[in-house]
């Protein structure tokens, strides 16, 4: 498992961004976060060891996750990513996205039904966004296809996007001032990815969660650990 930021920076664009970590990270170190620009990691997947090895491991690739594959900033610099993606067959290709319309003219000309080694997710965090985000997703020419739900805010109803759907992500903020997460919405996706027999994972906790009505406040170091105890993943017969 691998780390790939070839480029570094975002905007908020939505609700789920309020408590962006980036953001905060930033801001204590007095960093411009809207400055978008290209890390020194950039052509990360090309680099060689002096025995001609690639420097980075095959398998998955988390891309772009301190910055968004898809900001506008970026469309100079996208081509040169997919065609290393491209080049690195041996490794998958995945990132999260909260600009999904942006998808159709952001994609390299030989994409068609999507590339075998590329999956993409598109991030919801409420009923709008989900219907918004989702209607496009369902529609678009990828093979491999997650849905993140972090931070939910909300009960939320996806059970019509999830036909071409590999898997459901879910979880809760992470901030001093987290908006609250309702156990009963992440259960309520978990059904409805059971009905449609996607895989579903609960991330993690919120800082603020909220089990059987009863309020809880739980450290950040554990709120992973804390939603995996819970023992509700789904995985998919098919």
């Amino acid at each position: 498992m691998a780390m790939w930021n070839p480029w570094r920076g975002c905007k908020k664009c939505s609700e789920g961004c309020l408590h962006c970590y980036i953001h905060k990270g930033d801001a204590r170190r007095g960093i411009d976060t809207s400055n978008v620009h290209k890390t020194k990691n950039f052509y990360k997947p090309r680099e060689r060891l002096k025995n001609g090895n690639y420097k980075m491991k095959s398998g998955i690739v988390y891309t772009c996750f301190s910055t968004d594959f898809l900001i506008e900033e970026a469309d100079a610099w996208r081509d040169e990513c997919w065609r290393m993606m491209k080049e690195r067959q041996d490794c998958t290709f995945l990132f999260l996205t909260k600009r999904i319309e942006r998808f159709m003219e952001c994609i390299p000309e030989d994409w068609n039904n999507g590339y075998e080694n590329v999956v993409v997710c598109c991030t919801v965090e409420n009923q709008k966004n989900a219907d918004d985000r989702l209607r496009i997703f369902s529609k678009l020419p990828i093979r491999y296809k997650c849905i993140t739900a972090q931070p939910l805010l909300e009960k939320i109803d996806i059970e019509k996007y999830l036909d071409d759907a590999e898997l459901v992500v879910v979880g809760g903020e992470s901030d001093y001032s987290a908006r609250s997460l309702d156990y009963s919405w992440v259960l309520d996706i978990r059904e409805q990815c059971v009905r449609k027999n996607v895989s579903f994972t609960f991330r993690q906790c919120g800082t603020h969660f909220i089990k059987d009505g009863k309020q809880y406040r739980i450290e950040t170091k554990v709120l992973c650990s804390q939603a995996k105890k819970a023992g509700i993943d789904f995985v998919s017969d098919s």
